[in-house]
C-alpha cells in the first residue's frame, strides 16, 4: 500500500490521542460469537481480505506540529489467541505500530481499534466485513455475492463529516454541574474490570414497553438507581449524569468510518426517593429533548467551532495537549457513567445462523457501558476502573428483582 496517502485526524480523535494512558487505553473492542469455533488461519486469510475493503484502518498515526495526522502503512496484522488485557493500547507515540488488533478465543473474535480511527459504527462495520469474508473462506460458495457493508467509496469512508457537515460558529459554554463519581480505589496496575451481562429481551423489553419508555432509558434508569444507592448522605446533593454517545450519521447523510458523534447526557439528582417507573419516565423525556435535530446540530457546531479560531489553531501540538487533557478531565468530572447503545445487531439474513452474539467495551477512567442486542439477547458490556462491585452488584439486582434472568461474566482482576 502506498505511504503518499495521508489524513488529518478528527476532533474527536485528538481528544483520545491527548488523553490515552495505560489504564483509560481508549480502545474499544467489538466482538462476534460464532457458533463454531474459530479456525485462525482462515481467520488470517479473512482479515487481509477485509483491509483490501477496509484500507482506512491500515494507516499509522504520525504526531506534527500543530496536530497528528495518519498516513498509510504497510505494517500487516497478524491474528492471534487472544491473552493480555481487554482493550490493549495501540497507540504508543513515535511507534510503527498498528492502531487495531484481531484475536480469537474458542468460537468469539475479537477486534479492538484505537478510537481516534473510529467509533463505535465504523469498527462494528469493519468487525462485519472480516466476520463474512471469514464465513465466505471457510464455507465456498455459500456467500458470494453477499456483502455485510454499506457500499460506500474510499473517499466517503474516509471523510470527516464533523468538517463537512460543520453549520455555524458558535462557542456556548457547557450547562453541566460536577457530577457523583462512584468513588472508592481504583484497582491497582492500572487494570480495568470487565462485566458482560446478558438478558433475555422478552424478558426486559415489556417493562420498558409497560412503563411506555424507550429500553435505552430503561437500561439508563437502572444504572441511575445502580450508583445512587451507592451515594454517601453528604453527596446526594450532586446529580447522576449518564452521557450517551449519539450516532450522528443519523442526522446527516454521513457513510464515514471515522469519528462521527456526539454526546449527550440526562442528569437527576436523588435528593428525595424516586421509583424506577418514574425516573424512567423523567429519563426518556429528558433525552428526547437532547436528541432533537435543533439540539443535536447546534452541539456539534459548538464542538467544533474551535477548529476555526485562529489563534487556537496556530498553537503549537505540545501546548494543546495539556489543554486538551485539562479539557477532558474537567468533562469527566460531570459524567457518572457512560451508557452507549450500539443497537440491535443485523447481519445478513443467510449469516444470521452462524453467529450466536455480539458484545461491546469500551476502556475507560469512569464507568462505561456499552448495549447491544442479538437474537434474543440484550448484552451489558461493563467497564470499571473501581476495585468495588457495588454498583453493578446493585444493576443485576434491579433486573433480578423484577423476575428478569440475568446472566454476568467478568474477568479476574490482580488485587
Amino acid at each position: 500500500m502506498s505511504s503518499e496517502n495521508w489524513y488529518r485526524v478528527d476532533n474527536v480523535a485528538k481528544v483520545f490521542l491527548a488523553t490515552a494512558n495505560k489504564r483509560d487505553t481508549r480502545t474499544l473492542r467489538l466482538s462476534c460469537t460464532l457458533t463454531e469455533d474459530i479456525e485462525p488461519d482462515i481467520l488470517q486469510e479473512a482479515l487481509l481480505s477485509a483491509i483490501q475493503e477496509r484500507p482506512q484502518f491500515q494507516v499509522r498515526i504520525r504526531r506534527g506540529v500543530f496536530w497528528h495526522y495518519m498516513e498509510d502503512t504497510d505494517l500487516q496484522p497478524v491474528v492471534e489467541e487472544e491473552h493480555g488485557r481487554v482493550c490493549p493500547m495501540l497507540y504508543v507515540p513515535g511507534r510503527a505500530m498498528l492502531h487495531y488488533k484481531v484475536t480469537y478465543f474458542g468460537n468469539r473474535i475479537n477486534l479492538d481499534v484505537f478510537h481516534a480511527l473510529a467509533d463505535g459504527t465504523g469498527a462494528l462495520e469493519f468487525l462485519n466485513v472480516i466476520v463474512l469474508d471469514y464465513l465466505k473462506l471457510k464455507y465456498p460458495g455459500k456467500f458470494d455475492n453477499m456483502t455485510s457493508h454499506s457500499g460506500a467509496s474510499e473517499d466517503e469512508l474516509n471523510q470527516d463529516s464533523y468538517k463537512q457537515f460543520f453549520g455555524n460558529m458558535s462557542l456556548k459554554g457547557s450547562s453541566l454541574k460536577k457530577a457523583y463519581h462512584p468513588g472508592g480505589l481504583k484497582l491497582p496496575y492500572y487494570q480495568l474490570q470487565f462485566f458482560e451481562i446478558h438478558i433475555p429481551t422478552k424478558d426486559i423489553l415489556p417493562s420498558a414497553k409497560e412503563i411506555g419508555v424507550s429500553l435505552t432509558s430503561y437500561v439508563g434508569a437502572c444504572l441511575m438507581l445502580a450508583i445512587s444507592e451507592d451515594m454517601p448522605r453528604r453527596k446526594r446533593d450532586l446529580p447522576v449524569n449518564v452521557s450517551m454517545p449519539v450516532n450522528l450519521r443519523n442526522y446527516f447523510p454521513s457513510q464515514t468510518s471515522r469519528n462521527f458523534f456526539n454526546n449527550v447526557n440526562v442528569a437527576h439528582t436523588f435528593t428525595e426517593d424516586i421509583s424506577l417507573e418514574d425516573l424512567a419516565k423523567e429519563f426518556d423525556e429528558k433525552l428526547k429533548i437532547c436528541l432533537s435535530e435543533e439540539n443535536i446540530k447546534k452541539q456539534m457546531d459548538n464542538f467544533e467551532t474551535m477548529e476555526y479560531v485562529a489563534p487556537v489553531r496556530a498553537i503549537p501540538w505540545f501546548i494543546k495537549k495539556w489543554v486538551v487533557w485539562y479539557g477532558s478531565r474537567v468533562t469527566d468530572k460531570k459524567v457518572s457513567v457512560v451508557l452507549s447503545n450500539m443497537g440491535m445487531q443485523k447481519p445478513p439474513e443467510n449469516v444470521q445462523p452462524y453467529i450466536e452474539n455480539y458484545g461491546a467495551f469500551c476502556s475507560s477512567s469512569n464507568l462505561f457501558t456499552a448495549m447491544s442486542s442479538y437474537n434474543g439477547d440484550l448484552t451489558l458490556g461493563i467497564t470499571s476502573p473501581y476495585a468495588s462491585t457495588k454498583v453493578i452488584k446493585s444493576l443485576v439486582r434491579h433486573f433480578s428483582d423484577r423476575g428478569v434472568s440475568v446472566q454476568v461474566n467478568a474477568t479476574e482482576v490482580v488485587r
